[in-house]
């Protein structure tokens, strides 16, 4: 009879290590410019630092406390200068966020921040080394074409940070 329960213990066990592994593959990134808890829910939070007049804020098309959608205009390909900034979670259920903070000067990304928001000890070993990583990889390359691959191990961050990017261009844009 022990040898029976040590079988469905074990089997036990090895179903939900595989419903761990099938459900990590489940995560969606999703990036909104930063109007969530941790950016303190300004509309305008997401508005070019430099205070130049070609420069613009979004406007919200939901409640910015809950962190809703809000309304962005096309990437145009030109970029005010400024600091534009984004919040991208991601993980099996979205637990993991990432702020994102970029200035952009001469069409060209001078400085990233990233604030990290792991949920687990793992996240944040992988937010870590992205944080660690991440300005050197970007700093002096144009917004226009600019992506990451795996920065420092941490692939799903970096993919967050992607999606940050995307809301980040269609911010900074401007009309040529």
């Amino acid at each position: 009879m022990k040898k029976k329960t040590g079988k469905s213990v074990s089997l036990a066990a090895l179903g939900i290590l595989a419903s761990g592994v099938l459900l990590a593959g489940c995560g969606q990134t999703r990036a909104v410019p930063a109007d969530d808890s941790y950016a303190g829910g300004s509309e305008e939070s997401s508005a070019p630092s430099s205070g130049s007049p070609s420069s613009k804020a979004s406007k919200p098309s939901a409640d910015p406390g809950r962190g809703g959608p809000r309304t962005l205009g096309p990437d145009t390909g030109t970029y005010a200068d400024g600091t534009f900034t984004s919040v991208a979670t991601y993980g099996p259920v979205s637990e993991d966020s990432i702020d994102v903070a970029v200035t952009v000067a001469n069409q060209q990304v001078s400085d990233v921040k990233i604030t990290p928001h792991p949920a687990t000890p793992v996240s944040k070993k992988y937010q870590d080394g992205f944080v660690r990583q991440i300005k050197s990889a970007v700093a002096g390359r144009p917004l226009k074409s600019l992506k990451v691959d795996k920065v420092a191990g941490a692939s799903w961050t970096s993919d967050a940070f992607n999606k940050a990017l995307d809301v980040v261009r269609q911010e900074a844009s401007v009309s040529s």
